[in-house]
């Protein structure tokens, strides 16, 4: 019989000597809070050190998916009544009058420590990535020591499409697939089957999903060395590999000018290639750019550098129009009809870029975290 702690929007138990962490909001596919990564940090934490605890497993409430990332509704309702404060317009950070106390970066310092705490976990974490995985989902498991999808898997960091760019270590995650995978799934916010996020290096197994209630339930008698194997079954071919020769012609352009210009030359043979081209000219431009930047940069980054170049794109971006309007039109008003701004790649200069690589003086990521 398992003991539960609950906290509300994340439970924990122990089961054996597996802990659970279940994340319990599932009318918003368990889109993360702050309070949910501050209660996850500090069990886990705890955890760590507790003899009796010889593995954990992350999974879901519901039947959408783990987790489709931060609550950015929140973030949005703030970033409108910064708006509002400053006049019409977030001022840029460093700006004389910025607006310097915005709360959501703590959530979003406590979520990347999150992200580098299950990374470096000294005990096996196994990530149940059923259903949606998206964003922040990926961040409290692909970062995993064992990365379990479905064939109900759908995983992804679809930033670019809300004028974000990938962040909880994803920009990372993404640099490590083979090729140029990463680029363009970071790039066009695919959606990833349970083939393709193996291939891309975001997962490592396939279960079937009425399997994963058995599964659980062996990983309380048994480490997952053992387990795993008897659960596990061959994944479908993956349409990202034999996708592989077009994308990486593609992505190997050094600009998102060049990258839109190679796909459009490939498009006549290779219908995906169009279909990549439109899902680009519908992103962010800025996005586009920063994204494209961040990727290829952490390539030579180590996670915990990479997660601090995030954290710097990400005190920017919370300021940007584009996130607004992003969130606005995907998540808020549902027109799914953004107003970038700039709207075209060719107007989105490197200057512009270079602003969202600059650390601002007492905005580190370690100087931000609340824990």
């Amino acid at each position: 019989m398992g003991r539960e702690t609950y906290t509300g929007d994340v439970a924990f138990e122990l089961r054996g000597h597996l802990g659970i962490i279940t994340l319990n909001r599932p009318r918003t596919v368990n889109a993360l809070t702050q309070l949910m990564c501050e209660c996850l940090l500090v069990q886990l934490r705890d955890w760590a050190v507790d003899d009796t605890v010889t593995q954990v497993l992350i999974r879901g409430a519901g039947d959408r998916g783990l987790c489709a990332g931060g609550d950015v509704s929140s973030l949005y309702q703030e970033m409108v009544a910064l708006q509002s404060q400053d006049g019409g317009e977030i001022l840029p950070v460093g700006t004389p009058g910025y607006a310097a106390d915005f709360t959501s970066e703590p959530f979003l310092a406590d979520e990347y420590a999150l992200n580098q705490t299950i990374a470096e976990y000294p005990k096996p974490f196994i990530a149940l990535m059923d259903g949606l995985v998206l964003g922040g989902g990926i961040g409290v498991s692909a970062h995993g020591s064992h990365r379990v999808v479905t064939e109900r898997t759908r995983a992804g960091m679809p930033e670019t499409t809300i004028g974000f760019s990938p962040d909880v270590g994803g920009t990372w995650l993404l640099a490590q697939a083979p090729g140029r995978l990463g680029l363009h799934a970071g790039l066009t916010g695919a959606h990833l089957d349970a083939a393709d996020a193996i291939a891309a290096g975001l997962a490592d197994v396939l279960v079937p999903a009425e399997e994963l209630n058995d599964l659980t339930q062996a990983l309380s008698t048994a480490p997952v060395e053992v387990v795993l194997p008897k659960f596990a079954v061959a994944a479908e071919s993956s349409g990202l590999v034999e996708a592989r020769e077009w994308i990486d012609q593609a992505y190997s352009a050094p600009t998102v000018e060049q990258v839109l210009e190679r796909l459009d030359e490939l498009a006549p043979a290779h219908e995906q290639a169009g279909a990549a081209a439109q899902a680009l000219r519908e992103k962010s431009p800025v996005s586009l750019k920063v994204a494209h930047r961040a990727i290829l940069a952490a390539e030579q980054l180590s996670l915990r550098a990479a997660l601090e170049q995030e954290f710097t794109i990400a005190v920017h971006m919370l300021r940007s129009q584009d996130f607004r309007e992003g969130i606005r039109a995907q998540i808020i008003d549902k027109d799914r009809e953004p107003r970038w701004s700039p709207a075209r790649l060719q107007d989105v200069g490197e200057g512009l870029v270079q602003t969202y690589f600059t650390p601002v003086p007492g905005r580190r990521l370690s100087e931000v975290q609340s824990l």
